[in-house]
């Protein structure tokens, strides 16, 4: 099956089959949109991981300030909530840049460095109380309008808004992925060094890959604020948002474009609609042994382990 169908597939199933079969279902569409915005996150943070070659435990500093840059400018400047949230996803860019000092790290710094980041950003929000309202938070954040007969403010057009977020998030780290600068990146993974020398500024590289990583994280972030129209610190910036993040774009594969959305919808709906309801208070628990047999059996994820499967069956049809 070509690429191109199984993306029509994809597509259909995500905006017709879906909203038809559970559109109704108030409860599940939520937990969906749930999914998904923990997807998008994971997508930003693989494309980070993967063609940035830096692994970040701070991706929450992204969403948190995608989220009060959205809602300050909807509640303190008039702004419609569509621009407003494209402004998020430039203003966590922005603060990516104030996080570059750190790409001249490696490994384990870099990604504590990360964190480091979003703690700060974290204090912030709380002590600049006359802007962000501090640790009392932002209350009646304006939500997701209606536009040509569609509510985007229901938990349907919640899930339209986010899925396509997700999409386009997806598409660009399968453009990149194939463009010039991804085969740069690749060559860069096999030998920094070697690209330095054939005049490759790997730093730029990655520079680049850190903006573009932390502008989906703000847009899903600001989605988020406008969706449950609340953000107060500790939420905004909760090490949640990357830690779950991380677990789906290794459960899924995050070295491909659909790994991290897969592995966020099978860990949160799993876990949400299986576990949580046999052990309320464990739950998770079962989720760490899950990941750690998958990173054992499977290092490369789900995507990677199922497509080998469906590669053995074909090899063995066509032998029949």
């Amino acid at each position: 099956m070509g690429n191109t169908i199984r993306i029509g597939l994809f597509l259909a199933f995500a905006y017709i089959a879906v909203p038809l079969a559970l559109g109704s279902n108030a409860y599940v569409i939520g937990l969906i949109v749930a999914a998904l915005t923990i997807g998008g996150i994971a997508i930003a943070w693989a494309l980070l991981g993967n063609l940035g070659g830096m692994v970040s435990f701070g991706h929450a500093a992204f969403f948190g300030v995608g989220g009060y840059v959205s809602a300050l400018l909807t509640l303190k400047g008039g702004w419609p909530v569509f621009p407003a949230m494209l402004m998020a996803g430039i203003g966590a860019a922005i603060a990516s840049v104030a996080t570059m000092p750190a790409l001249r790290l490696r490994g384990p710094y870099f990604a504590l460095a990360i964190l480091a980041y979003a703690e700060i950003f974290r204090i912030l929000a709380t002590e600049l109380k006359p802007i962000t309202g501090g640790a009392a938070g932002l209350l009646s954040i304006p939500r997701l309008p209606t536009l040509l007969g569609v509510d985007f403010g229901s938990k349907l057009g919640g899930y339209f808004v986010i899925l396509t977020i997700v999409v386009a998030s997806m598409a660009a780290y399968h453009l990149i992925r194939r463009s010039t600068y991804g085969l740069a990146l690749k060559a860069m993974h096999d030998s920094e060094d070697a690209t330095r020398v054939v005049g490759v500024n790997s730093t730029l590289l990655k520079a680049w890959m850190l903006v573009v990583s932390a502008f989906i994280t703000g847009m899903v972030g600001a989605f988020n604020a406008h969706y449950i129209n609340f953000l107060e610190p500790d939420y905004a910036f909760a090490g949640q948002w990357t830690t779950l993040a991380i677990v789906s774009a290794i459960f899924g594969g995050y070295r491909t474009v659909s790994g991290p959305l897969v592995g966020a919808l099978a860990v949160y709906l799993v876990d949400q609609l299986v576990f949580k309801p046999i052990l309320p208070q464990g739950h998770q628990i079962v989720l760490g042994a899950l990941l750690g047999a998958m990173i054992l059996f499977s290092p490369g994820g789900l995507i990677p382990m199922l497509m080998a499967k469906l590669s053995r069956k074909e090899g063995h049809a066509h032998a029949a």
